[in-house]
């Protein structure tokens, strides 16, 4: 028997299924009436209900009154023509959503991208400095030429409208720059905003406009202090109060960074056994590093264990939160010595390690906990050294307490 055709009057009349559930009421020719929601106030639309491939589908017509019973007849019976045709309505009706969402991804801009990039990415970056050096950078030099440009529009010769002005003068700043901008729009294309190759791509791209930066490119170091003037500084800082001064001399005796030190909490250290050992999560190479504690280096932690400090070994204004990082800047500011950075002093160490002493070389870069990347260098790095660098530790916190002069140097050569 066919089915009762709908009236105007009997689709007002249809009621859901049990508990809201969604019912179907056949019109006949595929098409079908869904009334869901609650009897009091139901929701009703279209559904065409067709086979394909064995599989029955169910695709969406419009919902009822805004697609009254005569369109929606009208809508099935042009389906029913596409199917005779051989084509699947469903499937180009995806298609064409897919289309539509490709189109609007091209009006995201480019600063919408990297807010987007930074906040997925930030969690997994462990310096706070490189979370906000990333938008600040691109803020600065890409933003002036496509900050509001649709992310899908973006190409190489905007990218070379960024790069060409610094290239040759600040390579090191505009390689890094070019990098995030090709990790953005890789990240614009995986998520559907962009098509396409990346433009902000090297190697068969950009290699082909710019000069390669090794050719033209200075290794930039940064300001160290003579070793040979560390004694004199040290006297110096010892005379000066506050935390950001005795985080700083942590530094130099500890040979570690800025961050490893701000950051550093009582937890981490074991005063009893003169060994500080700092988290994966903190350290540059990503992995645990042990610390030998010389006697000048427990002095600061006794210093800092009367003051009450409690977590935080060198907290800011708040106990919860890590002294500034501009603190130790400023330090080096009041002494006069603005000329050098607090990360050049494991360059004065260094120096003074390989001019001065006979400790191997693999024995001064684990001091410094410089990661090998290179696959033989791993193998002979399977230990940290430590027993090795608790003299070598000792040795460098006693030069740093000696006042010299430069001619009065003299090598510490210790028997292997």
């Amino acid at each position: 028997m066919a089915e009762k055709k709908l009236t105007d009057v009997t689709i007002k009349k249809k009621k859901p299924g049990t508990n809201g559930r969604p019912k179907l009421y056949g019109d006949g020719a595929n098409l079908c009436l869904q009334v869901s929601g609650s009897e009091d106030d139901p929701a009703r639309s279209w559904v065409f209900r067709y086979s394909r491939d064995g599989k029955e589908r169910y695709m969406g017509v419009g919902s009822y009154p805004a697609i009254s019973l005569s369109r929606a007849r009208e809508k099935a019976a042009k389906i029913r023509t596409e199917l005779a045709e051989g084509k699947d309505p469903f499937r180009e009706r995806r298609a064409e959503r897919i289309k539509a969402q490709l189109e609007a991804g091209k009006e995201i801009s480019f600063q919408e991208c990297v807010e987007r990039f930074v906040e997925a990415k930030k969690a997994a970056w462990r310096s706070e400095k490189h979370a906000s050096d990333w938008p600040n950078s691109l803020e600065l030099h890409a933003y002036p030429v496509f900050k509001d440009l649709p992310v899908g529009l973006i190409e190489v010769s905007h990218i070379l409208r960024v790069l060409d002005p610094i290239w040759r003068t600040k390579t090191e700043t505009a390689s890094r720059l070019r990098g995030r901008i090709e990790q953005v729009l890789g990240w614009a294309k995986v998520q559907g905003y962009r098509q396409g190759d990346n433009p902000a791509r090297w190697k068969e791209n950009l290699d082909q406009a710019l000069p390669a930066p090794s050719k033209f490119k200075k290794v930039e170091h940064f300001p160290a202090l003579p070793y040979a003037e560390i004694g004199a500084f040290m006297a110096d800082l010892r005379t000066r109060e506050g935390i950001g001064a005795k985080s700083l001399e942590l530094v130099i005796l500890t040979c570690t960074r800025t961050t490893e030190v701000r950051k550093a909490t009582w937890d981490e250290v074991n005063r009893a056994e003169k060994v500080w050992t700092i988290p994966p999560q903190r350290m540059k190479s990503g992995s645990p590093h042990r610390v030998p504690l010389s006697k000048a280096a427990l002095e600061v932690l006794e210093t800092m264990a009367k003051l009450g400090t409690k977590g935080l070994i060198f907290p800011g204004p708040t106990p919860e939160e890590p002294m500034s990082n501009n603190s130790m800047l400023s330090v080096l500011d009041r002494m006069s010595h603005g000329h050098v950075t607090v990360h050049g002093f494991r360059s004065t160490f260094s120096d003074w390690a390989e001019d001065t002493t006979n400790y191997p070389p693999a024995v001064i870069d684990r001091a410094l906990s410089h990661s090998k990347k290179e696959k033989t260098q791993k193998a002979y790095f399977r230990t940290d050294l430590f027993e090795r660098r608790v003299p070598l530790m000792e040795d460098w916190a006693k030069y740093c307490a000696i006042v010299k002069q430069p001619a009065e140097v003299v090598p510490i050569r210790r028997a292997e």
